[in-house]
């Protein structure tokens, strides 16, 4: 069902059983997902949203990157299915650096989040209240950012992290931590998150182990790296390669 008082650009694809609000604006270059409901007064461009979701009324999609060197180039959003879109959230485009903006799946975004040009999140991540993801960040699956979060452009948050409310990251953080404070840092691992996911006990022993050698071995980074890199365990390989890919290096307990 459509509102009548919905404008909707003639490029605009919608798939089938869509709802769309009253007054809302379907910009250029959409595509809308079957089962997909979006609000009133919710605006979206340049984006595709994947099926089942829900995008809450005076939510912003696919609006131009906040990025003084963007100069029109063409860019995207992607949404992936299942996410949901709280009233007042800003998902912006990419920049001509990478040229879109990706989603994930099942993600659930509340009121007045925000997400960048060239961010990628990944799937059933939950942003609470008021947190921003700023440019270029990468945020891993089932990770969990509270309120009143800021990711510093360019961060990394690991998979299965938990960001307490109001830090903010200026740091990597590595898979399957809680991290909080000012300038957010480790202070123990996510047993609850990885529990709920049913993650195997021997997997969850061998990130136990990993924090460990890490952070209270006293081991330089690359000897810790290097024994862990012999361990069997999915998770603490996760580990290992995402902090051999940080750029801007790992946070670290105070």
């Amino acid at each position: 069902m459509i509102h009548q008082t919905a404008i909707i650009d003639k490029s605009v694809i919608i798939g089938n059983n869509v709802v769309i609000g009253a007054y809302t604006v379907i910009g250029k270059d959409v595509v809308i997902g079957d089962g997909a409901i979006i609000g009133s007064n919710a605006y979206i461009e340049y984006a595709e949203i994947g099926k089942n979701c829900k995008i809450y009324h005076s939510a912003s999609i696919g609006t131009a990157p906040q990025d003084l060197s963007y100069k029109d180039e063409p860019s995207r959003v992607f949404v992936g299915d299942g996410t949901v879109a709280r009233e007042f959230v800003t998902f912006n485009r990419g920049s001509a650096k990478t040229g879109k903006t990706i989603i994930g799946k099942n993600c659930y975004f509340m009121a007045s989040s925000h997400a960048a040009h060239d961010a990628r999140v990944g799937n059933n991540v939950i942003v609470a209240n008021c947190s921003a993801i700023g440019g270029h960040v990468e945020v891993g699956d089932d990770a969990f950012v509270s309120a009143t979060v800021g990711l510093h452009q360019l961060t990394k948050v690991g998979k299965g992290v938990m960001v307490g409310s109001g830090a903010t990251v200026t740091m990597d953080i590595i898979p399957y931590v809680l991290c909080a404070g000012y300038r957010a840092a480790p202070n123990g691992l996510n047993l609850v998150g990885m529990r709920r996911r049913k993650m195997p006990t021997e997997e969850i022993n061998a990130v136990k182990e990993a924090y460990r050698i890490l952070f209270m071995s006293k081991l330089m980074l690359k000897d810790a790296l290097s024994e862990l890199g012999q361990s069997k365990s999915i998770a603490v390989q996760e580990i290992v390669a995402f902090i051999k890919n940080s750029q801007r290096g790992i946070a670290r307990p105070g």
